[in-house]
């Protein structure tokens, strides 16, 4: 067994026994003081076994991509890669969803006294509500919206109102909405990690992407839909600044980002995202101008029509603490959080994390060796390929951005958006506005944390114990989303 392998076994191990902390600590917690308001801790769930109409459906699925997963995703022609990528996150989604049945599992879930759909009917004259939507924040204050509604900027109910005009009432559309457009998200991240590492990496990355555990809260979870968008606002702009159509691409994510931000408070995170994104880019600036018009179009139009966005925000700050965020104690939270992350990313991913942490260790070491401050810079320096471009005489005169001096790997630049990402995580966990429910709430981060499996040798192994947590979860558990 080689060191990393065993570095990989131990960083899981610990994940596992935070998992346990969490579990002991909460129950404890729970029974003497009844402040946690989560059944099962640290997940939103209780306890009971249970199969279901997708019970061999997601057996088949995940026996069927850790048989020829790898295989398929490093043989496949890359477009076709990627439509099959969807379409088996969705089986993958959809098969576990339904272990829960219909109703239960699919056609109810965003109908409940928490959810979008509960104010459609309020939603008739949708500028009318948005003049007035800020006034139904508090707990005290008139017809006061439900937790979801209120926790969020309008564009998600108004998501829900639009499928409802157009003919896609209902929690069963609702649902296989978010399970459609949720299921796209592996897609983007493919496409972010090819343009911005290498299509290798990607191709590696595939199978976990696909057959993660957070799809037992992708299926009908709202934030399921958050993370498509938001994943496609970073996959836009990385195409932009390498040079793929970047006007447009600039454009598209930008638009994407604005709605983000209207979508969940919180995902106004992935500008750190976004940050890293134009660091990695060759083209830095040049789509800036469009992704910048793009991101004031949404903004605009929800302010014209009478929404405050900062307004909004100060309310819930305060409606968050009327409830059960006022109750719940932070000083557990701040670290069962993580325990939170750790299952639906899976064992993988810790061990992927950890691989991520050693490239972005080892990579300053070779570049301090391999260009030492006094020596004059070659002529020439390899590009994101491994191929190699002319630098200009004025270029060698200053010192490169990190990205590109020789030892900036393909694998490098993952490390980087990974580690982003997981920052992002981070600083929302220290925010305390995200105390439980983390296992939906921040499934738009841990979409990205997922590509560290790119990383890891064996990936059969990997992923057997990936699909084999997401099965014990979907079918122990009741999940609250």
């Amino acid at each position: 067994m080689t060191r990393d392998l065993l570095r990989d076994l131990y960083a899981t191990a610990t994940a596992a026994l935070l998992v346990v902390a969490a579990a002991l600590v909460g129950t404890a917690i729970e029974r003497d003081h009844g402040t946690l308001h989560v059944g099962w801790p640290p997940l939103y769930a209780d306890w009971g076994p249970h199969v279901g109409p997708g019970t061999p459906a997601a057996i088949v699925v995940a026996v069927g991509v850790v048989a020829y997963g790898p295989r398929v995703a490093a043989r496949l022609p890359w477009r076709a890669l990627l439509g099959a990528a969807w379409v088996t996150a969705m089986a993958w989604t959809w098969s576990l969803a339904l272990i829960d049945g219909w109703q239960r599992g699919i056609a109810t879930r965003l109908t409940t006294k928490y959810e979008y759909l509960q104010v459609i009917d309020r939603f008739q004259d949708i500028p009318a509500t948005l003049r007035d939507f800020t006034g139904h924040i508090l707990l005290h204050s008139p017809d006061h919206w439900p937790p979801h509604v209120a926790g969020h900027p309008p564009a998600a109910t108004v998501t829900f109102v639009l499928l409802d005009r157009v003919g896609l009432g209902g929690g069963g559309w609702a649902g296989a909405f978010c399970i459609t457009v949720g299921a796209s998200a592996c897609v983007a991240v493919l496409v972010a990690v090819r343009a911005l590492a290498d299509e290798a990496l990607a191709r590696r990355a595939a199978p976990f992407l696909v057959m993660a555990p957070a799809a037992v809260w992708m299926g009908t979870s709202a934030d399921g839909y958050f993370a498509a968008v938001a994943a496609w606002t970073i996959a836009l702009l990385a195409l932009a600044v390498t040079r793929h159509r970047p006007r447009l691409t600039g454009l598209a994510s930008g638009l994407l980002f604005g709605l983000t931000c209207y979508l969940s408070y919180g995902l106004t995170l992935f500008a750190l995202i976004a940050g890293a994104v134009l660091l990695l880019g060759p083209r830095r600036t040049r789509p800036l101008p469009y992704a910048l018009a793009g991101v004031a179009v949404v903004p605009v139009v929800f302010t014209l029509a009478g929404f405050n966005w900062w307004e909004a925000y100060r309310l819930l700050v305060e409606r968050y603490y009327q409830g059960a965020g006022g109750i719940r104690p932070y000083g557990y939270w701040v670290w069962a959080n993580l325990a939170c992350t750790v299952l639906i990313v899976g064992p993988a991913t810790v061990a992927g994390l950890r691989r991520t942490g050693g490239a972005l260790l080892k990579t300053p070491r070779r570049l301090t060796a391999r260009s030492s401050p006094t020596a004059p810079l070659r002529g020439r320096t390899p590009d994101r390929h491994g191929g190699s471009v002319r630098v200009g005489p004025a270029l060698r005169r200053r010192l490169l951005p990190w990205a590109d001096m020789p030892g900036a790997s393909a694998e490098l630049r993952l490390a980087v958006l990974v580690a982003t990402a997981f920052a992002a995580l981070l600083i929302a966990d220290l925010s305390g506005m995200s105390k439980a429910e983390t296992e939906r709430i921040w499934l738009p981060f841990a979409m990205w944390l997922l590509a560290s499996c790119a990383f890891l040798p064996r990936p059969r192994t990997w992923l057997a114990a990936q699909a084999t947590l997401a099965l014990l979860l979907n079918h122990l558990l009741l999940t609250g989303w």
